[in-house]
């Protein structure tokens, strides 16, 4: 993992990086003479009037980012093609991300997440730190197995007391749309308006359209129900789609409703790609 991502990270992406997640703002450093060629907008007046000649206010940019991952490492997220699980998909993101947050000197922290909070890493800099990172989304084994995404986001509005960079890992699959009036919703708002919040849709070609198999046994990973289907049944697999479909439509309203980005990453996709894609497309929309 650590080897895939490290050459992942090329100076393309970073650049990337560096140019779509900004800093917190701008500090006044210092008042220097004017030169030919400086913006006269930037003129320091009071300094200028006291020395009597002209002189330009200097800011440097406050850059240094803390970037918070929140993993969801709830049972579904164990579903996945031959190749690699949810949460792999995941952990790859998630390593691509820090060490490009290390790359700019910027912190990354990690939040694990069930239906409750598994772990909290602060944010710090630093290769082994990200490296615990890595490690922590792949091999640490979580006590409970639903999803509630409502206690991942209030701890993470608790904790960071600064805007932070964001990034929400999760299927985001409850088998029905979502309402902007649910505290979910509510709460995903509030946390868009605190933080440059980014949603990373973590799914696999299967959550939204099953193969004609016949009749199968599911399971749903984190209830332990289990019932039979009969997947060759075109009636089925169409109100399955349309279920999925609908789910995914009504999580993209929402999240252009309260602000935040998002990005969907495909089980059978490259995950690179499709970040690239991602920051791509948000830096020609700004």
């Amino acid at each position: 993992m650590e080897i895939r991502t490290r050459r992942a990270v090329s100076d393309a992406l970073v650049g990337s990086y560096h140019s779509v997640f900004r800093g917190q703002g701008i500090d006044f450093e210092e008042s220097r003479e004017y030169f030919p060629g400086d913006d006269v907008r930037s003129i320091d007046w009071n300094v200028t009037a006291r020395m009597d000649r002209p002189f330009v206010k200097i800011f440097r940019e406050e850059r240094e980012l803390t970037l918070m991952l929140a993993v969801d490492l709830s049972a579904s997220q164990d579903f996945g093609g031959v190749d690699r699980s949810k949460r792999e998909v995941a952990a790859e993101l998630a390593a691509i991300l820090a060490f490009s947050a290390i790359r700019n000197n910027d912190k990354a922290g990690l939040l694990l997440f069930t239906d409750k909070v598994e772990r909290f890493i602060a944010p710090r800099k630093g290769l082994q730190h990200v490296l615990r990172v890595v490690r922590e989304i792949l091999f640490f084994q979580p006590e409970g197995r639903g999803t509630d995404r409502k206690v991942a986001l209030d701890y993470i509005n608790h904790v960071l007391t600064r805007r932070a960079v964001v990034f929400l890992l999760s299927d985001f699959s409850s088998g029905r749309p979502i309402r902007k009036e649910e505290p979910e919703a509510r709460l995903l708002a509030v946390t868009a308006a605190r933080h440059d919040l980014v949603l990373a849709d973590i799914r696999d070609p299967r959550d939204a359209e099953l193969p004609a198999a016949g009749r199968v046994l599911l399971e749903d990973p984190e209830k332990g129900e289990r019932f039979e289907v009969n997947t060759s049944s075109a009636i089925f697999r169409r109100q399955y789609q349309l279920i999925g479909t609908a789910e995914r439509r009504s999580w993209e309203r929402l999240i252009r409703q309260c602000g935040a980005g998002c990005m969907s990453v495909s089980s059978e996709k490259e995950v690179l790609r499709e970040l690239r894609a991602f920051m791509e497309g948000r830096a020609a929309r700004r």
